[in-house]
């Protein structure tokens, strides 16, 4: 696996990204879609990688900069033939890191509390992550979960 800092061009991350704002569409309401699209995920504060093998994408994920102390975890998808194989960690180890070396104290995430996304909650506690309150913009919501991690 090679995980790169993407400049969001590729036909092939925009399905991706695509089918993540889709997935949420349907497992949550709208007003409770925290998912970015393709412009959104091209601001200067946001910092987007991808991860490919042989050329093919096999997941993503991005670091947004809340404040020069913290930082929020966006757009984390795997791609559905790639699901349980290391991508997510891949990228999730890469963020971290790059949250450590910008020296931020806390890396945060918005994720749902639906099933669907149990898995997701799993990797992140794997990780060290625990639920918290709302951060940021966002309030309080019975479809999201909002996890931390102290770096």
């Amino acid at each position: 696996m090679e995980l790169i800092r993407d400049d969001l061009d590729s036909a092939d991350v925009a399905r991706l990204l695509q089918q993540h704002l889709d997935s949420a569409a349907e497992l949550s309401p709208p007003e409770s879609v925290h998912a970015l699209d393709l412009s959104a995920l091209r601001r200067p504060d946001i910092t987007f990688w991808s991860v490919r093998a042989g050329g093919e994408l096999l997941g993503c994920g991005a670091l947004k900069e809340l404040d020069p102390g913290h930082g929020e975890i966006k757009s984390m998808r795997t791609a559905a033939g790639h699901l349980r194989r290391g991508v997510a960690s891949t990228v999730l180890r890469r963020i971290v890191e790059e949250a450590k070396g910008r020296g931020y104290k806390r890396l945060s995430l918005e994720t749902g509390a639906a099933a669907a996304f149990a898995s997701a909650r799993a990797l992140y506690r794997r990780f060290g992550f625990e639920c918290c309150g709302p951060f940021g913009d966002y309030r309080e919501d019975p479809h999201s979960v909002f996890m931390t991690l102290a770096l």
